[in-house]
């Protein structure tokens, strides 16, 4: 679409609070970047409509988040106006399931290509985006929205590697200045039963914590079988879990979940991080060259170890969990708590579902002008992981300092639809992180 044209159509949406708006009972009006299957749950999520989760089966095939059957928006003030995406299909999707819900969005709203965000973020009326692209867009996704002067909600994990991280950082210092909301992925800092059982854990339910696990590990992903007429860049991109520069490798862009209960749990982040990873079951150019499994020992300020596993092989056994061990007890950081004064188990489970429940949370912060930003947080997570994978690739030591401060850039010098050949798989002997 021209320019002028675009302008037109923008300004055809019925006027709101420009900018940082939607105080008060101004409508929030959203723009979705990236509207593959997580963009299109968090859109749903935002007008509260009922999701249901579809992994292929078998495993090849979107990973994708529907409309439940019947589901209607229960949200009030909030709509859906603009969609942004790399592929046409993967938006019409997205769509498809927001007209499903009582959410039309207009032809003229929707765009395509490498600048789809920007042109979404040119809608004056749009006062909140979701970002949802494969990892490595997040920062600039991120300072582009705040430079709108957008509030967002971004997924986890909030970049791939430390230039990343470093520029979501300052994007959220520049945020906090102009008064805007971000909320981050790490939903289970939105969970109920999480927020309590680590309020005990704070008040010393358990003594001070002396070690703790994490674990990530499930079965196959969802992969999508390359079509005639993509050029290598097309496929990686809507296969982005299988390559380091997309998705930061399956311990950042999967398992900083559970290090962000770690970190949350320990009020800090690890000082350094020593482990192994490896490809072991998958095999094939379809799966690109990340790791399939990573075993990371973490150690933290005070000399708290962290065992830390992330798995996706077929035929294993899955485990999501979380543990902490302290001088006077244990918890598993979600349900219960063991202690030297008895046993405590969360059994309040009559709530929202999490996803919805942090849309809540941020509409809420943008309403009473009182902004959350969770990008800190969310930041130090996703460095924890790129940690972990560094320790991995290389079999060094990696300190946080190091990593933090790491000129280590896995975002391409040009972004096309063409040839991109496949990096090796990485091994410690040709790796070198120092």
């Amino acid at each position: 679409m021209k320019k002028s044209s675009f302008a037109a159509a923008a300004t055809s949406i019925p006027a709101i609070t420009r900018g940082a708006g939607a105080k008060g009972n101004d409508k929030i009006r959203i723009a979705v970047i990236g509207c593959g299957g997580r963009g299109t749950g968090a859109a749903l999520n935002s007008l509260l409509a009922p999701t249901t989760v579809i992994y292929p089966d078998p495993r090849n095939g979107y990973h994708t988040e529907n409309a439940q059957p019947g589901a209607k928006i229960q949200a009030q003030g909030v709509e859906v106006v603009a969609l942004a995406d790399l592929f046409r299909d993967r938006l019409d999707q997205c769509r498809h399931q927001l007209a499903i819900v009582g959410n039309p969005v207009r032809e003229d709203l929707c765009f395509t290509g490498f600048d789809a965000y920007r042109k979404v973020l040119e809608i004056p009326e749009v006062n909140c985006v979701i970002l949802a692209s494969p990892p490595c867009f997040r920062p600039r996704e991120l300072r582009a929205a705040v430079e709108a002067d957008k509030h967002v909600f971004m997924e986890k994990p909030a970049a791939v590697d430390a230039p990343g991280v470093r520029s979501i950082m300052k994007s959220g210092e520049i945020a906090k200045k102009k008064g805007l909301a971000i909320m981050a992925g790490t939903v289970k800092r939105h969970t109920p039963s999480f927020i309590e059982t680590i309020r005990r854990l704070h008040d010393g339910a358990i003594g001070n914590i002396i070690q703790a696990m994490a674990y990530f590990n499930v079965n196959d992903m969802w992969m999508i079988p390359r079509e005639p007429g993509w050029g290598d860049m097309e496929w990686q991109i809507r296969n982005w879990n299988y390559y380091t520069w997309l998705s930061g490798d399956c311990i950042v862009e999967q398992h900083v979940h559970m290090l962000d209960v770690a970190n949350w749990a320990m009020q800090a982040h690890p000082v350094s991080a020593y482990g192994m990873g490896g490809l072991q079951a998958r095999s094939g150019e379809e799966f690109g060259h990340t790791y399939d499994h990573f075993a990371i020992e973490y150690v933290y300020p005070d000399g708290t170890h962290l065992f830390s596993q992330n798995r996706q092989i077929a035929g294993s056994d899955r485990r999501i969990a979380n543990h902490a061990k302290g001088t006077d007890g244990s918890t598993d950081c979600m349900t219960w708590i063991n202690s030297k004064q008895g046993e405590w188990k969360y059994d309040q489970y009559a709530h929202r579902d999490p996803y919805e429940l942090q849309m809540l949370s941020l509409f809420e912060s943008i309403r009473s002008g009182q902004p959350v930003n969770e990008v800190q947080a969310v930041a130090e997570s996703t460095l924890t992981g790129i940690m972990g994978r560094e320790a991995a690739y290389s079999g060094q030591l990696i300190e946080w300092d190091a990593v933090l401060n790491s000129q280590r850039d896995y975002f391409p010098s040009e972004l096309h639809l063409g040839d991109a050949p496949v990096p090796e798989v990485v091994l410690p002997r040709t790796y070198k992180f120092y």
